[in-house]
């Protein structure tokens, strides 16, 4: 890993340094952003005045777990809300961390999009004067490699498939510099391999550069370093109310499995379990399965490069019927108010239009890990909510008619209630141990040494702990680097 730390083209860096120069572009470290009490006063005063849904470099400062509600200053804790028993029917505190605070595209995807941009640059190796940033992605991941780009004056192409929400294109067509900047590839949720492809076919063009979340480890580091410290924040604030409680796990959607970083730290620091989830109608780590999901967030039929599949505790499968219909409950007078009647808190009632399809699933997640595992009333699970439920408004009546034939009322709350909440079972929950684990691993060797050319040495290091205990080495190595490139352009 030691060429990940070094200038890999001279003339690449020089010109990335005189770009920012010129624009006067300062950009936050991997530290500042796990702790962004740290950032120089000066520059968080000027950040009051800066509007976070605008492409403005100053928002780079705003991309970490601690802004508060109108996302314009920072507060204590990440936003969080801890799920009761009236809700999810476990005795088990499930704590949501919201992801909606983030700046531009209000979701968390945005953390790792700039980690992956700002990691080449100090590099050497991306050119922001001659070369197109690539963001393939089934969604939001995209939307965060455009924001990045925009607000660095660098040309951004989302890739992604063409069955996603209305939203994200509408976000997309509002970003781009063209409209061809958005490439819609067949499928949609679980049609990552056809993302890979077009990235293979655009990026035999030299002016494209493609950041595959997938695969970069930059990804899993801003997750691990920056994710994970906010969400054992979060955890010890609850703590402090709650004495003897523990962590039993941390739950997480795969995706590009860079979240689950998060979950790495947390092992580490509190000794909590590592769950995957994934859906059901594509159960790639359960069941060696594949399939279509309408769980908008995941990728699946692969396993990530990144993935740290062999420090992984539980592996859990939610159907797409669930995370719809809850959704649809979550979202609707008549649901809120069945919610309301059954106990459930107001101020959880106002943490759910922070939930999109993909936290309905985490939180469903959590639930059937707590039945699985037999966990209690001092057993918390932590989880994030990736972004919220405005980010899936077309995709409600489509799901009204899917699952109930047409509009949602009392009657479709109570049946969504009793079949997805009260009626969460522990099926497809699979604890994990050396068997599983290496079955999974070596799943990911098809898609990442047969298609896309990893050598099998590089594959197979991965295996091993150690790997990702190197990993880390690269963030405070990164962060100098960060520091004196912002030292170069005169933005220090």
């Amino acid at each position: 890993m030691n060429d990940a730390t070094r200038i890999a083209d001279t003339v690449t860096y020089e010109r990335a340094i005189a770009h920012f120069g010129q624009r006067r572009i300062a950009l936050p470290t991997f530290a500042e952003l796990a702790q962004p009490a740290t950032i120089p006063a000066a520059r968080r005063e000027a950040l009051a005045g800066v509007d976070p849904d605008a492409p403005d470099a100053l928002n780079l400062f705003r991309v970490h777990w601690y802004n508060d509600a109108a996302r314009t200053g920072l507060q204590a804790l990440p936003a969080h809300v801890v799920l009761p028993e009236s809700l999810t029917g476990v005795a088990s505190p499930i704590i949501v961390v919201l992801g909606d605070r983030f700046p531009m595209i209000r979701a968390h995807k945005v953390l790792p999009a700039y980690s992956c941009l700002v990691s080449r640059l100090v590099t050497g190796r991306f050119d922001p004067t001659a070369q197109r940033a690539l963001w393939p992605s089934t969604g939001n991941y995209c939307r965060g490699g455009v924001a990045i780009s925009k607000c660095v004056g660098v040309h951004g192409v989302a890739i992604l498939p063409a069955g996603m929400s209305d939203e994200r294109f509408e976000w997309l067509g509002r970003w781009v510099v063209d409209q061809s900047d958005i490439v819609r590839t067949p499928g949609t949720e679980s049609n990552v391999r056809e993302i890979y492809d077009a990235c293979a076919t655009l990026s035999k063009d030299p002016a494209n550069v493609v950041l595959n979340q997938f695969s970069e480890f930059a990804n899993y580091l801003a997750h691990y370093a920056i994710t994970g410290r906010a969400f054992e924040h979060v955890f010890k604030s609850v703590h402090a109310t709650h004495p003897g409680l523990k962590l039993a796990a941390f739950v997480s959607a795969s995706g590009s499995a860079g979240t689950l970083g998060a979950g790495d730290w947390l092992k580490e620091k509190l000794g909590a379990k590592i769950v995957a989830v994934e859906a059901l109608e594509c159960p790639t780590m359960l069941y060696n399965g594949f399939g279509e999901h309408n769980i908008q967030g995941i990728g699946d039929k692969h396993i990530p490069f990144i993935h740290n599949v062999t420090n992984t505790d539980v592996a859990v499968a939610v159907s797409d019927h669930a995370t719809d219909q809850l959704y649809l409950l979550f979202n609707d007078p008549a649901g809120l108010a069945m919610l309301r009647e059954r106990g459930v808190p107001e101020d959880v009632l106002a943490a759910l239009p922070h939930f999109g399809l993909s936290s309905i699933c985490n939180m469903l997640a959590a639930i059937k890990t707590a039945k699985a595992l037999g966990l209690g009333a001092s057993d918390a699970l932590i989880t994030v909510a990736t972004d919220g439920a405005a980010m899936y408004t077309s995709e409600a009546p489509k799901a009204a008619i899917k699952h109930f034939g047409g509009p949602f009322g009392a009657a479709q709350a109570d049946q969504a209630w009793h079949k997805h909440l009260a009626g969460a079972t522990a099926q497809h929950v699979l604890p994990m141990g050396e068997v599983e684990r290496n079955r999974i691993f070596n799943l990911g060797y098809f898609t990442w040494v047969e298609q896309r050319g990893v050598e099998l040495h590089d594959f197979e290091a991965r295996r091993d702990q150690a790997f990702w205990r190197g990993l880390h080495e690269l963030l405070p190595a990164w962060d100098q680097m960060i520091g004196e490139f912002n030292r170069r352009t005169g933005v220090a």
